[in-house]
């Protein structure tokens, strides 16, 4: 690895030149094909509305994709719409527009105003035989003159084979050559049903750049846990565009993941591409809470795991280095680390957390803090930061002050009534009132939370997330909530309690308490760090 200025470096750069030397053909730049609106959401259980997918489309184009796949037009009016309000909208990426190799598929996608159009037709003799039941020969002509139409209509063209990795090597070089000749732009290999490997795509993506000029682009499946790496693969054999989806959602198991690849090329491979990589964590989030399909924690770049560590060895490292224990620093793709405190922390982790704060302790009552919080590790849970504090506080003998509160509440609901909360807070001893309405109890209440004026200015909830803890109608719950101020700051709000309203606010109200917390203890350090200055200064 190559260092500049570790000290300051946001990431260490892998030294490509050997790799270069041997993938002589490996690109400096790659276009990325976004497909979330159209393979994405054949996710099962996923149905978008036009609009949702407008809002999305929106999202992509300010990452900085190339070229969005948003979906469909032959398959409902639907499609149709969000096409036609995709061409009125002012966007850099083109909006491509999936068909079939016939004239009715590509006369919709016209019809919608789509910009590109990506045309396939199956080229594996299982696909022929059973699902089209076309000889070679038909599929061929049907492949040339739907990429001469298109062209004809003066639009790119992009084309695929479908289940190009299972098809007749033979014969997919004939297709591809006879398309090019036909005038396609762009030539797409997919591998449909994730059936690849690295070594067998990278000789396939040599072999076919041996016979045509125009350039390759990848669409790799994840049914065998390959997509990225199938596709860095593609790439390396000089593959020149990559088609991906955010969060790698998808039919079955999914495809190659935007985030993963990207970043992949820009650090392992020092490949761009116009990806903004700080809005990755945000275009994740947004589609995961559209889709309802959340990442797993463990995932590669966006996971909630991804920058999250917990033995002291490791926090230690960090905290000189950051880039002893993490490949890139969090900020580069707009996440955040985290310190998790569990049976394996070491007291430089509590220490760095007590002065983020301003909380003074001696050397003791750190070293007791610390293990306090072993002791429920070894009970088989870890501890969050409000169990952190009240540890703390039964340590130094330090008490916390709550300056929000809850005072009253009341719900209504009902079959003919929208869900209202009327709430109270006291805030710094101040009582205020507010009231609000939303899709159910617990929605208007956080909603009326969101509207009471704070010092914290106005609070924007930027996740929810809800466990139950036991079974049965008088079951606890398990609330956490993440808020996000006016400035940027973000603070997590944890509560247990039988009732999922009550139980909500206050996770949310945790929060906010815990926020103000660590405002006014940068405030201290800060005042103190500006007398200490002042005082040097006049000695």
């Amino acid at each position: 690895m190559r260092e500049d200025d570790v000290s300051k470096a946001k990431y260490l750069v892998a030294d490509t030149s050997a790799l270069r030397a041997e993938c002589p053909d490996m690109p400096k730049r790659i276009k990325v094909f976004d497909t979330t609106l159209r393979d994405g959401e054949q996710t099962p259980g996923v149905n978008l509305t036009s609009d949702e997918k407008y809002r999305t489309a929106m999202l992509l184009d300010s990452l900085g994709v190339d070229v969005i796949e948003a979906g469909f037009p032959a398959s409902s009016a639907g499609e149709v719409e969000l096409f036609k309000r995709l061409s009125d909208a002012p966007m850099s990426a083109k909006i491509c527009a999936l068909a079939r190799a016939s004239t009715p598929d590509i006369d919709a996608a016209l019809s919608a105003g789509a910009n590109y159009v990506h045309v396939f037709i199956a080229t594996s003799d299982i696909h022929m035989k059973y699902k089209l039941k076309m000889s070679r020969e038909e599929v061929l002509d049907r492949a040339v003159k739907s990429v001469e139409y298109v062209k004809a209509h003066g639009l790119p063209a992009e084309f695929s084979c479908e289940d190009a990795t299972r098809s007749d090597p033979e014969f997919i070089k004939q297709v591809y050559m006879a398309v090019e000749d036909a005038g396609a732009d762009m030539l797409n290999v997919p591998d449909t049903v994730g059936a690849s490997t690295p070594r067998t795509v990278y000789r396939m993506i040599r072999e076919i750049r041996g016979y045509v000029k125009r350039p390759i682009s990848m669409h790799m499946h994840n049914d065998f846990g390959l997509a990225v790496a199938n596709t860095l693969a593609g790439v390396e054999a000089g593959a020149q565009q990559i088609q991906v989806t955010v969060n790698g959602v998808g039919e079955r198991a999914g495809n190659a993941s935007l985030e993963e690849v990207v970043m992949a090329l820009r650090l392992l491979y020092g490949i761009e591409t116009n990806i903004q990589t700080e809005k990755l964590f945000e275009a994740s989030q947004f589609v995961a809470k559209l889709f309802k399909v959340w990442p797993s924690p463990n995932k590669a770049i966006v996971g909630e795991n991804a920058f999250a560590h917990t033995a002291g060895i490791h926090v230690h490292g960090i905290q000189a280095n950051a880039l002893t224990y993490e490949p890139f620093l969090p900020e580069l793709v707009g996440q955040k680390r985290r310190i998790l405190f569990g049976k394996l922390i070491g007291t430089s982790a509590v220490k760095a957390w007590l002065g983020e704060r301003g909380i003074k302790a001696t050397e003791e009552e750190i070293k007791a803090v610390t293990g306090k919080i072993k002791e429920i590790g070894d009970r088989g849970r870890g501890v969050r930061d409000l169990e952190l504090m009240a540890i703390i506080d039964s340590v130094t003998g330090r008490s916390s002050k709550q300056r929000i509160a809850l005072k009253q509440l009341l719900v209504t609901t009902g079959t003919e009534a929208k869900p209202t909360a009327r709430i109270t807070l006291s805030v710094d001893s101040k009582e205020i009132p507010a009231e609000k309405s939303g899709d159910g109890p617990v929605d208007a209440a956080l909603n009326a939370i969101e509207s009471v004026p704070t010092p914290l200015g106005r609070l924007k909830l930027k996740e929810y997330h809800l466990d139950p803890l036991t079974g049965g109608s008088d079951a606890l719950c398990e609330v956490y909530t993440t808020l996000q101020s006016e400035s940027g700051e973000e603070e997590t709000g944890y509560a247990v309690g039988p009732d999922i309203v009550i139980t909500s606010i206050q996770a949310m109200i945790n929060g906010m308490n815990c926020l103000l917390d660590r405002r006014a203890s940068r405030g201290s350090i800060a005042s103190h760090a500006a007398e200490a200055e002042r005082n040097q200064e006049k000695r």
